[in-house]
Protein backbone atom coordinates (compact mmCIF):
# COMPACT_ATOMS: atom_id res chain seq x y z
CA UNK A 1 0.00 0.00 0.00
CA UNK A 2 1.35 3.45 -0.81
CA UNK A 3 1.97 5.96 2.01
CA UNK A 4 -0.87 8.26 0.88
CA UNK A 5 -3.27 5.32 0.99
CA UNK A 6 -2.14 4.33 4.46
CA UNK A 7 -2.45 7.90 5.70
CA UNK A 8 -5.96 8.20 4.21
CA UNK A 9 -6.96 4.91 5.83
CA UNK A 10 -5.67 6.08 9.20
CA UNK A 11 -7.44 9.43 8.78
CA UNK A 12 -10.71 7.60 8.10
CA UNK A 13 -10.25 5.46 11.21
CA UNK A 14 -9.88 8.60 13.31
CA UNK A 15 -12.95 10.22 11.73
CA UNK A 16 -15.05 7.08 12.28
CA UNK A 17 -13.96 6.85 15.92
CA UNK A 18 -14.72 10.55 16.47
CA UNK A 19 -18.11 10.20 14.73
CA UNK A 20 -19.11 7.42 17.13
CA UNK A 21 -17.74 9.33 20.12
CA UNK A 22 -19.54 12.62 19.50
CA UNK A 23 -22.90 10.88 19.14
CA UNK A 24 -22.29 8.80 22.24
CA UNK A 25 -20.66 11.39 24.52
CA UNK A 26 -21.36 14.79 22.96
CA UNK A 27 -18.77 17.28 21.74
CA UNK A 28 -17.48 18.16 25.20
CA UNK A 29 -17.07 14.49 26.08
CA UNK A 30 -14.68 13.84 23.19
CA UNK A 31 -10.96 14.28 23.72
CA UNK A 32 -8.27 13.82 21.10
CA UNK A 33 -6.58 11.23 23.33
CA UNK A 34 -9.77 9.16 23.65
CA UNK A 35 -10.52 9.28 19.93
CA UNK A 36 -6.99 8.23 19.03
CA UNK A 37 -7.17 5.40 21.56
CA UNK A 38 -10.58 4.29 20.19
CA UNK A 39 -9.05 4.30 16.70
CA UNK A 40 -6.18 2.11 17.95
CA UNK A 41 -3.61 4.87 17.44
CA UNK A 42 -1.24 6.91 19.57
CA UNK A 43 -2.09 10.46 20.56
CA UNK A 44 1.10 11.80 18.99
CA UNK A 45 -0.04 11.09 15.43
CA UNK A 46 -3.13 13.29 15.61
CA UNK A 47 -1.65 16.47 14.14
CA UNK A 48 -0.47 14.61 11.05
CA UNK A 49 -4.18 14.37 10.20
CA UNK A 50 -5.91 17.43 11.67
CA UNK A 51 -4.95 21.02 12.37
CA UNK A 52 -7.08 21.06 15.53
CA UNK A 53 -9.64 19.19 17.61
CA UNK A 54 -12.31 21.43 16.04
CA UNK A 55 -11.29 20.34 12.53
CA UNK A 56 -11.63 16.71 13.61
CA UNK A 57 -15.08 17.40 15.08
CA UNK A 58 -16.26 19.04 11.83
CA UNK A 59 -15.24 15.99 9.82
CA UNK A 60 -16.68 13.66 12.44
CA UNK A 61 -20.04 15.41 12.39
CA UNK A 62 -20.14 15.35 8.60
CA UNK A 63 -19.24 11.65 8.53
CA UNK A 64 -21.76 10.76 11.25
CA UNK A 65 -24.56 12.63 9.49
CA UNK A 66 -23.73 10.97 6.16
CA UNK A 67 -23.77 7.58 7.86
CA UNK A 68 -27.17 8.31 9.42
CA UNK A 69 -28.56 9.46 6.06
CA UNK A 70 -27.27 6.27 4.41
CA UNK A 71 -29.04 4.17 7.06
CA UNK A 72 -32.32 6.00 6.47
CA UNK A 73 -31.88 5.72 2.69
CA UNK A 74 -31.53 1.94 3.09
CA UNK A 75 -34.74 1.84 5.13
CA UNK A 76 -36.73 3.75 2.53
CA UNK A 77 -35.21 1.84 -0.41
CA UNK A 78 -36.55 -1.42 1.03
CA UNK A 79 -40.08 -0.02 1.39
CA UNK A 80 -42.91 -0.83 -0.97
CA UNK A 81 -43.99 1.92 -3.35
CA UNK A 82 -45.66 4.74 -1.43
CA UNK A 83 -44.44 3.42 1.93
CA UNK A 84 -41.13 5.30 2.12
CA UNK A 85 -42.27 7.73 4.81
CA UNK A 86 -43.69 4.94 6.96
CA UNK A 87 -40.40 3.03 6.65
CA UNK A 88 -38.39 6.17 7.49
CA UNK A 89 -40.52 6.93 10.55
CA UNK A 90 -40.38 3.30 11.75
CA UNK A 91 -36.60 3.13 11.37
CA UNK A 92 -36.04 6.51 12.99
CA UNK A 93 -38.28 5.80 16.00
CA UNK A 94 -37.12 2.19 16.39
CA UNK A 95 -35.71 0.59 19.53
CA UNK A 96 -32.42 0.07 17.65
CA UNK A 97 -32.07 3.80 16.99
CA UNK A 98 -33.10 4.62 20.55
CA UNK A 99 -30.49 2.27 22.01
CA UNK A 100 -27.62 3.14 19.66
CA UNK A 101 -27.11 6.89 19.63
CA UNK A 102 -23.47 6.26 18.67
CA UNK A 103 -24.58 5.13 15.21
CA UNK A 104 -27.77 7.19 14.83
CA UNK A 105 -28.98 10.62 13.86
CA UNK A 106 -26.58 13.42 14.74
CA UNK A 107 -29.40 15.94 15.10
CA UNK A 108 -31.07 13.89 17.83
CA UNK A 109 -27.76 13.14 19.53
CA UNK A 110 -26.17 16.59 19.30
CA UNK A 111 -28.82 19.17 18.44
CA UNK A 112 -28.87 21.28 21.58
CA UNK A 113 -25.08 21.13 21.93
CA UNK A 114 -24.41 22.14 18.34
CA UNK A 115 -25.67 25.68 18.91
CA UNK A 116 -22.68 26.22 21.22
CA UNK A 117 -20.10 25.07 18.66
CA UNK A 118 -17.95 27.20 16.33
CA UNK A 119 -19.55 28.60 13.15
CA UNK A 120 -17.72 26.13 10.88
CA UNK A 121 -19.22 23.17 12.69
CA UNK A 122 -22.67 24.77 12.69
CA UNK A 123 -22.39 25.17 8.90
CA UNK A 124 -21.85 21.41 8.61
CA UNK A 125 -24.86 20.78 10.86
CA UNK A 126 -27.04 23.20 8.88
CA UNK A 127 -26.15 21.57 5.56
CA UNK A 128 -26.91 18.13 6.95
CA UNK A 129 -30.25 19.24 8.48
CA UNK A 130 -31.28 20.58 5.07
CA UNK A 131 -30.34 17.24 3.49
CA UNK A 132 -32.43 15.41 6.08
CA UNK A 133 -35.42 17.66 5.36
CA UNK A 134 -34.99 17.05 1.63
CA UNK A 135 -34.87 13.30 2.20
CA UNK A 136 -38.06 13.43 4.25
CA UNK A 137 -39.73 15.61 1.61
CA UNK A 138 -39.01 12.98 -1.07
CA UNK A 139 -40.97 10.44 0.98
CA UNK A 140 -44.08 12.60 1.30
CA UNK A 141 -47.16 11.75 -0.76
CA UNK A 142 -47.40 15.30 -2.11
CA UNK A 143 -43.70 15.62 -2.95
CA UNK A 144 -43.25 18.66 -5.15
CA UNK A 145 -46.31 20.53 -3.88
CA UNK A 146 -45.73 23.98 -2.39
CA UNK A 147 -46.35 22.84 1.20
CA UNK A 148 -44.03 19.82 1.01
CA UNK A 149 -41.03 21.69 2.43
CA UNK A 150 -42.92 22.83 5.52
CA UNK A 151 -44.41 19.36 5.97
CA UNK A 152 -40.92 17.83 5.78
CA UNK A 153 -39.58 20.27 8.38
CA UNK A 154 -42.51 19.42 10.68
CA UNK A 155 -41.98 15.66 10.26
CA UNK A 156 -38.24 15.99 10.83
CA UNK A 157 -38.75 18.14 13.92
CA UNK A 158 -41.30 15.69 15.34
CA UNK A 159 -38.95 12.76 14.79
CA UNK A 160 -35.91 14.47 16.30
CA UNK A 161 -37.85 15.84 19.27
CA UNK A 162 -39.45 12.48 19.97
CA UNK A 163 -36.09 10.72 19.91
CA UNK A 164 -34.46 13.30 22.18
CA UNK A 165 -37.25 13.01 24.77
CA UNK A 166 -37.52 9.22 24.44
CA UNK A 167 -33.80 8.91 25.24
CA UNK A 168 -34.05 11.40 28.08
CA UNK A 169 -36.70 9.63 30.19
CA UNK A 170 -35.90 6.71 32.46
CA UNK A 171 -39.16 4.80 31.97
CA UNK A 172 -39.16 2.38 28.99
CA UNK A 173 -42.96 2.50 28.75
CA UNK A 174 -42.94 6.29 28.48
CA UNK A 175 -40.13 6.17 25.94
CA UNK A 176 -42.19 3.78 23.79
CA UNK A 177 -45.33 5.89 24.22
CA UNK A 178 -43.50 9.05 23.10
CA UNK A 179 -42.25 7.37 19.93
CA UNK A 180 -45.61 5.74 19.22
CA UNK A 181 -47.41 9.08 19.66
CA UNK A 182 -44.96 10.85 17.34
CA UNK A 183 -45.46 8.22 14.63
CA UNK A 184 -49.24 8.53 14.95
CA UNK A 185 -49.07 12.32 14.85
CA UNK A 186 -46.99 12.22 11.67
CA UNK A 187 -49.37 9.73 10.01
CA UNK A 188 -52.41 11.85 10.90
CA UNK A 189 -50.75 15.08 9.77
CA UNK A 190 -49.67 13.70 6.42
CA UNK A 191 -53.05 12.10 5.76
CA UNK A 192 -55.03 15.22 6.65
CA UNK A 193 -56.36 17.18 3.67
CA UNK A 194 -54.51 20.41 3.01
CA UNK A 195 -56.45 23.68 2.77
CA UNK A 196 -56.76 25.18 -0.66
Amino acid sequence: MNPGGKKAETHDRIVRAAARAIRERGYAGVSVADVMKDAGLTHGGFYAHFASREAMLEEALDHAAAESMANMNRATAKAAAGQGLEAYVAAYLSDAHLDHAESGCTTAALGSETRLQPPELRKVATRRVKEMADMVARQLPRWGASETHDDALAVMSTLVGAMVIARMVDEPELSSAIRRAAAGFIRAGIAAPKPG
